[in-house]
């Protein structure tokens, strides 16, 4: 069944009479640790899930049970009746005081249905009783709104042969159905077998064309960093590796993100992505960035001069590949660069996108707005926004269209097959990194929440999205990501 897209992590409230289906409907949802229900509580502290009895105890069990997983920012489903009020704003109060969003569902089933599935319980509710608590849904249906919940979902079920439906969620992010980003697959990490290397990246490309990622990306670095892997682990020269892809039979565009100026002088930068482009037949793409990492630059013996000079070499390196891959061969002369010739064969044979990787708002968006064809930002919303505007700014002061600039972003999304699946990864990921800040900084999720997630970025002006997932291991892991593609499809 299909229902409203939930903030997560979030706390849930249930609301709904007995007979209902609450626990039902958060089960199918929800993994087993996150709904703390007032039912299993009496039965852990009391003789079952109907004594009476031990409903004190058990709300006190729930109250710390929900203050010490919303303290952790961790996704909660309270399933109690929900017909108290009072109890209804204590736990908006908690989930304010984490800084959490509040969902009410409210479940409507049919009194008819609830009545039934009530005289089939072990112990069943009173009927007067139970007609209270009809009563009391009927009352929460008009009052809910003015409650100060920042999402309500009413589910109806009218009988028992009905699925439960959504008749009113909170209206979803509304976007153009037509706008599809780009999605290309960043590697950065490479488990390979050590006796078939070559085999591993193989399959990778073909299985990530097979499924409809539009492009692979490298990742350019001599040492493998520490955001993604130990030092020791394999990271190949990109653009040899690249080389080997283009001679498959595929329609990926290729290219690195990004290449620091640092490791390469611009000629033979220039050089290397010309020839990719033949060999690929017009599909490569060349992503450069200033550089960050010393100790990279001291282990090879690589100047590593200073932030300003280091964007003075971005800037000299876009100029000579544009001038090494203009028609001809005379000499150039030009704002950054003085050459002799710009004798350059083979020529690319496509125009060659050069992609700035870098975010920083003082000079580096300056030099995506004066020289380049696009840039790569942080795909987090807020700060994504900012960086846009900042670069549209640069480019109306250099009377530049900014439509004329490509808007990239990186994203390292956790991609599970279902809730289990995603706190699993989150668990084996996240290191000492609370479980809560990981989930939410790699947004863990199932891949039809990540395809809605990119079509937002869409609205925002994204063109392309590269995705790099950080638990990779070859090939049949990118089973993960055809739900998301074939979401982005449908639009």
């Amino acid at each position: 069944m299909t229902d409203a897209h939930l903030p997560d992590p979030a706390v849930v409230v249930l609301a709904g009479a007995a007979g209902s289906g609450k626990s039902t409907w958060a089960a199918e949802r929800f993994r087993t640790p996150e709904i703390v229900s007032s039912d299993a509580l009496r039965a852990a502290v009391g003789s079952g899930p109907a004594d009476l009895e031990a409903t004190v105890d058990a709300f006190a069990l729930l109250d710390q049970i929900v203050a010490a997983r919303t303290k952790r920012s961790l996704t909660t489903v309270i399933d109690t009746l929900g017909l108290d009020p009072e109890r209804r704003a204590s736990f908006r109060r908690v989930a304010r005081e984490a800084g959490l969003p509040t969902v009410l569902v409210i479940m409507n089933t049919a009194p008819a249905l609830c009545r039934e599935r009530n005289r089939e319980r072990d112990r069943p509710v009173p009927a007067p009783v139970l007609t209270d608590q009809l009563r009391r849904i009927k009352r929460l249906l008009d009052a809910a709104q003015d409650e100060g919940w920042d999402q309500t979902l009413i589910i109806e079920q009218h009988n028992a042969a009905d699925a439960p439906t959504v008749v009113q969620p909170t209206p979803d992010h509304d976007h153009d159905p037509g706008t599809k980003p780009r999605v290309i697959l960043q590697v950065s990490r490479f488990p390979w077998p050590e006796d078939d290397p070559a085999g591993w990246l193989r399959d990778l490309a073909l299985t990530a064309d097979e499924i409809g990622f539009d492009g692979l990306a490298l990742m350019d670095h001599l040492i493998q960093i520490p955001q993604v892997d130990r030092a020791w682990e394999p990271i190949p020269e990109p653009w040899i590796t690249l080389g080997m892809l283009a001679g498959l039979d595929i329609n990926l565009q290729l290219g690195t993100l990004v290449s620091p100026v640092t490791f390469r002088e611009p000629g033979i930068i220039a050089k290397t992505v010309a020839t990719l482009d033949v060999l690929s037949n017009g599909r490569a793409f060349c992503g450069l960035g200033a550089g960050w990492w010393l100790r990279e630059h001291q282990a090879y013996g690589l100047d590593f001069p200073d932030d300003r000079q280091r964007l003075d070499r971005l800037q000299v390196c876009i100029e000579t590949l544009r001038a090494l891959w203009a028609p001809g061969t005379k000499a150039y002369h030009g704002r950054y660069v003085q050459l002799p010739e710009t004798t350059c064969y083979p020529r690319p044979v496509s125009d060659v996108p050069i992609i700035v990787g870098g975010s920083g708002e003082r000079r580096t968006l300056r030099i995506v707005a004066e020289q380049a064809d696009g840039c790569n930002l942080p795909s987090e919303q807020t700060v994504l926004r900012s960086k846009i505007d900042i670069l549209h700014r640069n480019c109306a002061a250099l009377g530049r269209d900014p439509s004329s600039v490509e808007i990239t972003v990186l994203d390292l999304p956790v991609i599970g097959a279902d809730r289990e699946d995603i706190a699993l990864r989150v668990e084996r990921l996240r290191g000492r990194t609370p479980a809560a800040v990981f989930a939410a900084r790699h947004n863990a999720a199932v891949a039809v929440d990540h395809a809605r997630r990119y079509r937002e970025l869409a609205d925002l002006g994204v063109r392309t999205i590269f995705v790099a997932l950080p638990d990779l291991s070859g090939a049949d892991d990118l089973a993960r990501c055809t739900p998301l593609l074939a979401a982005l499809r449908r639009g």
